[in-house]
Parts: structure tokens; sequence; C-alpha cells
């Protein structure tokens, strides 16, 4: 068995990082409302960072429950956004917009719902 104190943990500051993305991308419409403006790019940079946050959570989370938690969970496509990660912060400057947009505007929510799901899953067992 694992650290269940330490999965909430993690948990919950993957929540919160979906909260502070959720946050900072209300006033984004568009994807070119990233790179319109340098208050865009701040926004992109600072969602790309809580992303990147996100990506070695899961990581590390994955290899705290070896393997058998997040696979409970197949509606989050948790390779995705550990790969995600990966390309955010290995390949900084090939860094799509769009990309991020739709990862905003589409996943993040979900990714929200199924965390707090985990974490209320978790204390009835």
């Amino acid at each position: 068995m694992y650290d269940i104190g330490l999965v909430k943990e993690i948990l919950l500051q993957i929540h919160w990082s979906t909260q502070t993305i959720a946050s900072r991308f209300a006033p984004i419409t568009t994807p070119e409302d990233f790179v319109a403006s340098e208050a865009g790019r701040e926004k992109l940079d600072a969602i790309c960072m809580q992303l990147i946050a996100i990506g070695e959570s899961i990581k590390h989370l994955d290899r705290v429950t070896g393997g058998k938690l997040l696979s409970r969970y197949p509606q989050i496509e948790w390779k995705r956004i550990m790969g995600m990660r990966d390309v955010l912060s290995h390949h900084y400057f090939d860094i799509d917009a769009e990309v991020v947009y739709t990862t905003c505007d589409t996943h993040i929510e979900k990714l929200a719902e199924t965390v707090q799901r985990i974490l209320t899953d978790l204390e009835e067992d």
C-alpha cells in the first residue's frame, strides 16, 4: 500500500494548480490572446508553469502509488499530461499557444473534477 497522506497532498497540489490555471485562463478567449500582447504572453508563461507542475506531480503520484491509482480513472489521459509536461519543459520555444488554449478550455475542468473524485474516493476507502 502507498502513503495516503502523501497521495492526498499531491492531489491537493494538482487541484490547486487546476484552479490557478482556470483563474489565469478566464480572460483568454482565443489562442491569439496568448500571443497578441505582453500580458497575454505572461498568462501563457504562467499557465505553462502550472501545466508543468501538474505533469510533474502526476508523474510523482504514479510513482508513489506504483501505477495503481491513476489507472482506476481512465477518463483522464494521464500519459498525455505527463508528455505535455515533457514538451513544455524541454521544448519551451516550440510551445503552441493553440494547444495550451485547447488544454485549458477543454481539459482542465475535467482534470479538476477527477482529482476531486479521487480525493473523495480516498476518504471513503
